[in-house]
């Protein structure tokens, strides 16, 4: 099994920056793509960005220049930093982790899911 624990979330006025983790842990043979997703009320979940092991990162529209993603292969880690939050960006953030691990029998596939941290950008 894999467990994702993800903080970093809160209230923060337009303007200002929030900086969220995620950290995997278990019996984790490799770690391929990390991601953080969002999702507003009423509305779908929606991909924010995703870094592959070798760094490569891609990025929604939306956050491009204001959002920076990254991750600590040593300690199973990702990042989300945001900078110049706006309203719009209100959301519960999701943590998406996809590897290998050991079932104790067998190396399987995984594909996990934070619990969800809130971000509420307000005045």
């Amino acid at each position: 099994q894999v467990q994702l624990v993800e903080s970093g979330g809160g209230l923060v006025q337009p303007g200002g920056s929030l900086r969220l983790s995620c950290a995997a842990s278990g019996t984790i043979d490799s770690i391929n793509a990390m991601a953080w997703y969002r999702q507003a009320p009423g509305k779908a979940r929606d991909l924010v960005a995703d870094i592959t092991r070798a760094g490569t990162t891609n990025y929604a529209d939306s956050v491009k220049g204001r959002f920076t993603i990254s991750r600590d292969n040593a300690k199973n880690t990702v990042y989300l930093q945001m900078n110049s939050l706006k309203p719009e960006d209100t959301a519960v953030y999701y943590c998406n982790v996809r590897g290998l691990y050991f079932n104790g029998k067998y190396y399987e596939v995984f594909d996990s899911w934070g619990q969800g941290t809130q971000v509420t950008v307000s005045s």
